[in-house]
């Protein structure tokens, strides 16, 4: 699994987030753990595969926000059941 995270500017309130979380969720159906901050200036969310960076670029900008930039970084289940493999 993978953590896709994105760098967005212009976001400045919870219904900022609920925005961008939502296009996120609209444009990555099997998407999971999606979250937006505005304070952190970014969003993240998990995906078998890593997101195309076009897609996510263009969904951004889609939603009025400003695309800065697009990681990803490997995702492993954290908590109890975690500790089981």
């Amino acid at each position: 699994m993978v953590k896709n995270i994105i760098r967005i500017d212009g976001m400045a309130c919870s219904m900022c987030e609920a925005h961008v979380s939502d296009a996120i969720r609209k444009q990555f159906p099997d998407a999971k753990k999606v979250s937006a901050s505005h304070g952190k200036k970014e969003a993240s969310f998990v995906t078998e595969e890593p997101a195309d960076e076009a897609t996510v670029k263009k969904m951004i900008d889609e939603t009025g926000y400003h695309y800065e930039g697009f990681c990803t970084e490997p995702y492993e289940k954290k908590g109890f059941f975690g500790l089981f493999g």
